[in-house]
């Protein structure tokens, strides 16, 4: 498969890149500048895109098979700026696909996340719920989503929605945006301060998901046949919820096996409110299809962070 992805050099779309390549796809990665093949994948064609210019954006998507959606604006970038949020998630999707529609792409996989549904993740949540988080990064997210089902329906191009739970792992570059993220930031800490140190409690509970889970799943996405129960939105999660602190705690475990150092754990004393909601991210209509995600990934993945982050931060 020729496999073109947007946000090519970014967190989950450089993982993706090179799990793709690995796999014996041709990939081709998408930047907003003129770059050249990265280190971490030389064999892959770099091209760059153009996201205001529909003729641009057509000649791009011209000879791919597949096309995934993975660049966009972090959440707290979307919060600075809602119109740019919706100008890139949103009309800028909606004008890839128009695109990729135009030139015969067969299928086009849009990265979303799980923050569509609400602002505060508790209860059982599945494709069925109504999402109505109104942050900006949600709302702007929802718009691309649109854009892509609408195509879809349309049978224009066969559109998947794939809403992200908590994702960590390790970059393919010190570079990549990715240490606000949770895992992330916890092992990064660790290495550089020997502390892990949580802003509350940690009673809430997140689904957490390995980046080498994600691109397994994108994957059978990528390769699979066109079938009808493979388009539409699927919840992409490990099923099981764990709260920050017990996350943190194995991390701080990881640490102490992988570099023999175990950080300090610290964290904010909760308030007599504070509560541990129940968090069941169901992924039932991916396990429909045969493909199964679980948590035994997370150490494998934690552990890789952890050297990463001390190759690339130990002493600094």
């Amino acid at each position: 498969m020729r496999i073109l992805i947007t946000g090519g050099f970014g967190f989950i779309g450089g993982r993706l890149a090179m799990h793709l390549a690995q796999a014996g796809h041709q990939v081709i990665l998408g930047s907003r500048r003129p770059a050249t093949a990265p280190a971490w994948l030389l064999q892959s064609e770099v091209i760059q895109v153009i996201w205001d210019e529909s003729s641009a954006l057509e000649h791009i998507c011209t000879g791919v098979d597949i096309l995934i959606q993975a660049a966009g604006m972090n959440a707290k970038d979307c919060q600075h700026d809602p119109v740019a949020a919706l100008a890139l998630n949103g009309v800028a999707t909606a004008r890839l696909v128009a695109a990729a529609s135009a030139v015969g792409v067969k299928r086009f996989i849009y990265l979303s996340t799980i923050h569509v549904y609400s602002s505060s993740l508790r209860g059982t949540i599945t494709e069925e719920d109504c999402p109505y988080n109104l942050h900006p990064y949600a709302t702007s997210h929802l718009a691309g989503e649109h854009a892509v089902l609408s195509a879809s329906q349309a049978g224009k191009i066969e559109g998947i929605v794939l809403r992200l739970s908590n994702a960590f792992g390790e970059p393919v570059d010190r570079h990549v945006n990715c240490w606000m993220l949770l895992v992330n930031d916890l092992c990064k800490q660790a290495v550089q301060t020997g502390k892990l140190v949580l802003k509350t409690g940690g009673l809430q509970q997140r689904d957490f998901i390995s980046l080498s889970e994600v691109c397994r799943v994108v994957e059978y996405f990528s390769a699979g046949f066109s079938n009808s129960r493979q388009t539409g939105i699927f919840n992409i999660g490990s099923g099981v919820s764990l709260s920050v602190l017990t996350m943190a705690q194995l991390i701080q475990e990881r640490c102490a096996d992988v570099l023999g150092v175990e950080p300090l754990l610290e964290r904010s004393q909760g308030g007599i409110d504070e509560v541990n909601p129940v968090l069941k991210y169901r992924t039932d209509k991916l396990k429909s299809l045969g493909v199964n995600i679980g948590d035994a990934d997370n150490m494998t993945e934690i552990d890789s962070l952890l050297n990463f982050c001390h190759k690339t931060y130990a002493g600094r």
